[in-house]
Formats: structure tokens, sequence, C-alpha cells
């Protein structure tokens, strides 16, 4: 085993005693106010490290019996102070609860006495837990109002409903006392626990308070108060929670009053009332100062979610009085789309030079969404389709110029629902080549397809032009498709009206087959002269892909099935196509093989 060098154990040993020393005289210092002055003016010199040496002599020693010792005080004046007080209170409580509940079944106390037991007993424990509060038992003092608030909602709610003491008008107007009184008290005290309280009792009132007759007015002009009172809250104090306590009460009202009370004589007046619960929750980014406030500084959850929730649940209630009335949807869906876009204007302005551009294309966001719903709602057949696709145009050009990439997604969205639609949902019934409504539909597309593709490239940046690709290739086969059933219902036409000429049927079978070899390869053919004059190789590469697909019908299919003369055409164009088109590469018009060298 090493020795320690006693040269350092002196040292170390020079050094505690210096430290001691100067704890000494800074314990001197304290003590003695007219040195304070004077320890002020004495320069303090840096000390250096302290040795780890030294550090182990200053650290006090201590020893588990002191740690568990210490621990065992903290956990008994825990236990003493707290768990035992709160036990006992509750054991208070439960005692006289059961106290009362033996006199009322005994007789002892009449109902006027049992409600205003209830009254003052919620009234004392409110008092009775200021006194927590200021002591600094602030929690287990909003437990206990909560008991009060409770015990005095409960009251007045027997004292109609149970005991018929007084009349629903006297009630309701207590328990609007109770539910300000309580909004007072959470606003003074900055509580959103309170205020949460106070929340439950205003929408448990009408409930507890309910005769079973409909009184549409009184009942919805109650909530509207109640939503602008939380709304007002939620303005001065940063309690988002309320709002979506208030959102879900208004919904629930509404609902539970609905399914047991409307009827279409009704209709006018919950419109009107509807609207005004929208209008309240429409109104939460503009009032609370949404992105400005530093208590809702940036996007939130409630902010965000919330209107859209809002705009769904307004739309819902119209929809379930109007479902037989598609013409007065639509009217609404489009005053509703444009109340969103003023909504986000007024944002705007209020805001300026400010982050809301997520709030303002959110409302956007929503009355584009009532726009695309109000298209079905008054358009039929395929012009429901041609609204979608053309919605989509103008958003992707609103998109391209205002620089909203949100709706250049909405555009794809509703360029989707109009090609899927226009593929597997549309039905017509053609009686000309061309010149039909099918055709048209299809143009539409196909003329949207070529705008994004041609237009795009000139504002559209590296990550998009793979979409622009996507969107040459669907005009393509949409093109396809298009001249295919062209010439299918031309030939289904032909063959319905000659069905019992056994020779022409058959011969129309073989030129229906023949003319879709004919379209494809004519089309394949149009693709690479464009590939070629663009010199574009991904258009090349799609007639490629074209031609291939025909060379295996006609070897494939037409050998076998067409006869005659149409298969001597199919294969003289067949071939006549692929010695142009190998001609042109031979030529090498494009260069090729010099890139390949290279």
């Amino acid at each position: 085993m090493r020795m320690a060098n006693p040269q350092d154990e002196i040292d170390a040993l020079k050094a505690h005693v210096a430290a001691l020393t100067a704890r000494v005289y800074q314990l001197e210092q304290r003590s003695d106010p007219a040195s304070e002055a004077r320890q002020q003016a004495i320069p303090q010199t840096p000390q250096p490290p302290t040795p780890l040496r030294q550090q182990s002599l200053e650290q006090p020693l201590s020893s588990p019996l002191s740690t568990f010792t210490s621990e065992n005080e903290n956990l008994e004046r825990t236990i003493g102070q707290y768990w035992l007080n709160r036990i006992g209170i509750v054991a208070m409580l439960v005692g006289v609860s059961y106290f009362l509940k033996y006199a009322f079944e005994n007789n002892w106390i009449g109902p006027g006495g049992r409600v205003v037991i209830g009254l003052l007993g919620g009234i004392g424990l409110v008092i009775w837990s200021e006194r927590f509060r200021d002591r600094g038992y602030v929690a287990f003092s909003y437990s206990l109002k909560a008991v009060g608030i409770g015990a005095l909602y409960l009251s007045v709610w027997g004292a109609f409903q149970v005991f018929h003491l007084i009349p629903s008008s006297a009630a309701f107007v207590a328990m609007v006392i109770v539910t300000a009184a309580t909004i007072a008290l959470a606003m003074s005290q900055d509580a959103e626990l309170l205020a949460s309280f106070s929340l439950v009792g205003g929408f448990a009132t009408p409930v507890l308070l309910s005769t079973g007759q409909n009184h549409e007015v009184a009942l919805f002009s109650y909530v509207c108060l109640l939503d602008i009172a939380i709304l007002a809250m939620a303005i001065f104090k940063p309690w988002r929670r309320l709002l979506w306590g208030s959102f879900a009460g208004t919904i629930i009202l509404y609902v539970g009053w609905y399914v047991t009370y409307y009827s279409e004589d009704q209709r006018a007046l919950t419109v009107v009332f509807a609207t005004l619960f929208a209008a309240i929750f429409a109104a939460i980014p503009l009032a609370t100062r949404y992105g400005r406030s530093t208590r809702f500084a940036g996007p939130s959850v409630t902010l965000t979610l919330l209107p859209l929730l809002n705009a769904a649940a307004l739309f819902l209630a119209l929809y379930a009085m109007y479902e037989g009335e598609p013409g007065t949807l639509t009217w609404f869906a489009l005053v509703l789309a444009a109340g969103y876009l003023a909504v986000g204007g007024a944002f705007e302005k209020r805001f300026p030079g400010e982050d809301s551009k997520l709030p303002q294309l959110l409302h956007v966001a929503i009355a584009i969404a009532f726009i695309t719903i109000a298209i079905p709602l008054k358009l039929d057949a395929q012009w429901i389709t041609i609204g979608w696709l053309m919605e989509s145009a103008v958003l992707l050009r609103i998109s391209v110029r205002t620089q909203a990439v949100f709706l250049h997604y909405f555009a794809v969205v509703a360029l989707i629902l109009g090609v899927f639609r226009l593929l597997f949902y549309d039905q017509f019934h053609t009686e000309t080549l061309v010149f039909n409504a099918r055709f048209a539909t299809y143009a539409v597309a196909i003329a949207v397809l070529g705008g994004i593709a041609g237009f795009g490239r000139r504002y559209a940046s590296e990550k998009r032009m793979v979409s622009l690709d996507v969107a040459v290739v669907a005009l393509n086969l949409l093109s396809l498709i298009a001249l295919t059933l062209e010439a299918s219902d031309y030939f289904d036409r032909q063959i319905a009206s000659n069905r019992d000429v056994i020779p022409f049927y058959y011969q129309l079978l073989l030129a229906r087959g023949f003319s879709y070899s004919a379209i494809w390869l004519v089309y394949g053919a149009a693709l690479m002269t464009i590939g070629f004059r663009k010199r574009s190789a991904f258009v090349r590469w799609q007639s490629l892909i074209l031609i291939a697909f025909t060379i295996a019908k006609v070897f494939l299919y037409d050998v076998s099935q067409l006869g005659g003369s149409y298969r001597i055409f199919s294969f003289i164009g067949l071939g006549a196509v692929l010695l142009g088109i190998s001609f042109i590469y031979q030529r090498d018009w494009l260069k090729l093989s010099s890139r390949s060298s290279n």
C-alpha cells in the first residue's frame, strides 16, 4: 500500500485551518452589524479551487442513522400537519352527513329545514375554505369550495324538484346567482378549477330544473349567455379548456332538446339559435387575440380544431332540419362559406403584421369545404364532377398567386374527387359520337390536367415537378380512356341495331377490336412526335410504353381474333409506325449517341 506524502498532509491541514478561520470571521461579521461596511470595503480575492482532499475534510460527516432520523421526522410532520388534518375534515363531513340523513329519516328536520341546512352548509364551506387558502392550502381550499358549491346547487334543486318549495323561475334565478358568484370567485382568485365548477354547474342547471316541457327560447337564450360568459373568461384568462367544455355542453343540451322536442314548425327559430351558437364559437380566434397575446401565442389545438368542429356541427344541425331540401342547404353552404371568408379577412385586418396566416388560411379552408359541399347539393350527374374539376383549377391558381400551400392540397383533393367520380361513378348514355356529355366531361378533366402541366412548370419548384409528371400521365390516360369509350359506344350502338344480321354483326365486332389498336397506335405515334419536338424523354417513354402495349395486343389478340383486312391493317399500321420511330432514332435527331458517349 502506497504511503501518503507527509508534506501533502501538512498542506491539506493548513488549508483546512485557513478555511475554518475564514468561516469564523464571517460569522463574527454577521453578528456585528457595524462591521458590515468594513466587510464590503475589503476587496474580495478569488480563491483557488479547493483540492479534493480539502473538500473531503470540509464536508460535514453524516451517518445513515442521522439520515434515517431526519426522514422519519419529515414523514411524521407531514402526517401530523396534513394527512391527519384532511382525514379529520373528511371524517367530520361524513359524520355530519350521517347525522343529517338520520335526522331526515326520523323527520327531525322538515323539507324547509333540510334546504336551509344545505344552503347554509354550502355557504359555510365556501367561507371556511378561504381560511385554508390564506394559509397556503390552495388545492384543499378549492376542494372545499367544490363541495360547498355542489351543496348549493343540490339544495336549490331539492327545493324545486323534490320538495316543490319554490317555483322553477326562482330556482333558475338562484342557480344563475350561484353560477355567477362562482365565476366571479374564479376570476378574482385566478382559479381555473373554480371556473370549471361554474361551467359544470351552469350547464347542469337546465337539466336539474327540467319540468319536461318545451321552453326553447328560455333554454337557448340561457345557453347563449353562458357561452358568452365562458368566452369572456377565456379572453382575460388563459383557460382554453373552458372553451371545450362550453362547446361540449352546448352540443349536449342542443342535441338533447332536438331529440326530445324539435318539430318542423320550430325550424326557423332553431336555425337562429344554432347560428348564434356557431357565431359565438367562431369569434374565439378574434376575441382571444390569437397569435398576439402571450397567453395565446402560436397555434393551439383549441384555436385550430375548435373552429373546424364548430363549422361541422352547424352544418350538421342545418342538414338535420333541411335534409330533403338540397336547394336550401346549398344556399346555407354558400352563406357559411362567405361568412368564414369574412372572418378570415377580419382577422387579417385586426392583427396586421402579425403571425395571422394560420387562422386566416384555416377559415379560407373551411369556406372552400362548404363550397365543395355545395356543388353536389345543387348540381346533378356530371355537373358535380365538372364543378369539382373547375374548383380544383381555381384553387390551384389561387395557391400559386398567394403562395398558400394548403390551398394546393385542397385543389388536389377536389381534383381527385372529380376524376374518381368521372371514372367510377358517373353514368352516361351517349347517342352521338364525341358530341356528348361524357366526352365533354372528360375534356374538362383533360383541360384541367393540361393547365396544371403547362402553367405549373412556370412556377413549381423542383419538389413539385413529380406532381406535374403525374398530371401528364393522368392526362394521357384520360385521353385514351375517353377515345376508347367513344369507339366502344359507337360500335355498341351499331351492334345493337344490327344484332339480327349475323354477318354484319360479326364484322362490327372485328371492327371494334381493330379500332382499339388503331386509336392506341395513333395516340402513341402522336406522343412520340410531341416528345421529339419538345425534346422530352418523359413523353417519349410514355409513347414507347403505349406502343409496347399495342404490340402485345396485336400479336396476342388481333392475330387470333381479327381476320382478313383488319389483321392486315393492324400489322401494316403497326409496322409502319415502328419503322418510322426506328428511323427517327437511327437519324439521331436528338443526338442521343453523343450524350451517351460523353
